[in-house]
């Protein structure tokens, strides 16, 4: 049976994904941020774990309990977990922009270091990274996300290059907008987040959010 870890389960990708792979037969751990998120999963029918990727513990303790099931063997991981902090780049805050890289790069990067030995140790093994368009391509107002998607890109692509006959092949899934709980995750975000009143951005923001 083909085991497959996901992050960032709770709604949008993460969850069409695992209710996807899991009719099609496969094993899927769908894991979550929040207790709550897991009890639903659990609910639908997932083995679910608690992991954060911004937490380093959680991280580990998770693949611990999943590899406890597989008995050792891990076979494709999804890193999903991300969303998007707004705001023009003259109003980030550098710790707005390093919580941007905590869960989008840095969450990522981690446990995507610690199942690269347990895919050499089977011999074989497929990584997932989920970046976006804006990756590729720029938009104003994006800049903390923006910056994290290309930060994917450039250590994935550099990843497969130095996994190149491993038998462990790494893709990147660029997406656009879609459907979910994203776009009003990423205004919570900017709400918190952004000086609105006193940006030389407000009109142009004022403009984008409709008010």
């Amino acid at each position: 049976m083909t085991n497959i870890l996901i992050t960032g389960c709770s709604s949008g990708i993460g969850l069409s994904t695992a209710i996807l792979l899991k009719e099609q037969g496969f094993r899927v751990f769908a894991t979550a941020r929040t207790e709550e998120d897991v009890l639903k999963l659990k609910n639908l029918g997932f083995t679910s774990y608690l992991l954060d990727v911004t937490k380093h513990d959680t991280i580990h303790k998770t693949l611990e309990e999943i590899l406890q099931v597989t008995k050792g063997t891990l076979d494709v991981v999804f890193n999903n977990a991300g969303f998007g902090q707004p705001g023009a780049v003259e109003d980030l805050k550098t710790q707005v922009l390093k919580d941007q890289f905590e869960t989008n790069v840095f969450g990522l990067h981690e446990l995507t270091q610690a199942v690269i030995p347990i895919m050499r140790k089977q011999g074989h093994g497929k990584i997932i990274q989920h970046s976006s368009v804006l990756g590729l391509i720029s938009l104003k107002y994006r800049g903390a996300y923006n910056a994290s998607k290309y930060a994917i890109e450039g250590l994935t692509d550099t990843l497969r290059l130095e996994l190149d006959g491993s038998n462990i092949f790494v893709s990147l899934l660029n997406t656009g907008p879609i459907k979910s709980h994203f776009r009003q995750n990423a205004l919570a975000m900017f709400k918190k987040n952004i000086d609105e009143n006193n940006s030389f951005h407000k009109d142009a923001y004022d403009k984008q959010l409709g008010e």
